[in-house]
């Protein structure tokens, strides 16, 4: 799984725009269980469900408070699943590797 990071709306949505398949990670620093997540999805990116997918990761303070409620988003971590440009999922909080597993092979079923 290829990783990137959006440091700015337009890198948002220039992947979106790109990667067929994109999974976004919205995460902050003091995010106890961002960083859980982060062991989920590096469990997951060694995974055949994981081929063809882009794992972009979106930082909070990074990218600011005003884009972040812009997207409808709540909280961190949330997870993000594009397909062609479109969200197709969105999953908030902690998830399993065996939910984002589901989630990407949902993402790939045309």
């Amino acid at each position: 799984m290829l990783i990137l990071h959006a440091a700015t709306p337009d890198d948002y949505h220039a992947a979106l725009r790109a990667h067929p398949v994109l999974l976004v990670d919205f995460h902050k620093d003091d995010c106890p269980g961002c960083r859980m997540l982060d062991m989920a999805l590096a469990s997951v990116a060694d995974t055949p469900r994981a081929d063809g997918v882009v794992l972009l990761k979106v930082k909070l303070e990074t990218i600011g408070e005003v884009f972040f409620r812009s997207l409808g988003l709540r909280q961190t971590p949330t997870l993000l699943v594009a397909r062609d440009g479109h969200e197709v999922a969105r999953m908030a909080g902690y998830q399993s590797p065996r939910q984002i597993g589901d989630a990407l092979a949902a993402a790939m079923t045309p």
